[in-house]
């Protein structure tokens, strides 16, 4: 689904929208914080919001019902992208950097992200070999050398000598 932008006048009523996710224009009216606007700007903003896809209509009668068509948090990955893109050379190492310099993120609030996203799987180990211990308690037989060997070592010490 493609997200458009929205004004910053159409974004104040999504959050009023978002809120209330279904919603008639006298629920819209009973809760938009003062000064509320008049009926026809509102009815003029959800006719553009319906036409931008972010709002669906069905007719009850003779009003309309409407509904939220792109969830809050699917609109605030598409702002952080465009941000991203826009700004930041598409780095999120860039935001990063920016929102650890002006303190809006901590290194402890990295720490514990990070802390809880990595899982520790155990590591699948062979029984240890006690090489040492093998050698003591069952000790390797050695072949016995032929008497030509016994001649050659005999051979060498005399030359020494």
């Amino acid at each position: 689904m493609k997200i458009n932008h929205l004004t910053a006048a159409e974004e104040n009523f999504m959050k009023l929208f978002w809120k209330l996710n279904s919603f008639y224009l006298k629920d819209i009216m009973e809760q938009h914080p003062e000064p509320k606007p008049h009926q026809n700007t509102v009815s003029t903003y959800l006719k553009i919001l319906v036409e931008k896809g972010y709002l669906s209509t069905v007719k009850e009668g003779r009003i309309f019902k409407y509904s939220v068509l792109v969830p809050f948090e699917e609109y605030k990955r598409f702002l952080l992208k465009e941000l991203s893109l826009n700004f930041f050379n598409n780095s999120g190492k860039e935001i990063l950097e920016l929102l650890l310099n002006e303190k809006l993120i901590s290194q402890d609030d990295l720490k514990d992200y990070f802390d809880l996203k990595i899982e520790i799987k155990p590591v699948k180990t062979e029984e240890p070999k006690f090489e040492y211990a093998e050698e003591i308690l069952n000790p390797k037989k050695e072949k016995k050398s032929k008497g030509k060997d016994k001649d050659k070592d005999k051979k060498k010490k005399k030359k020494k000598d």
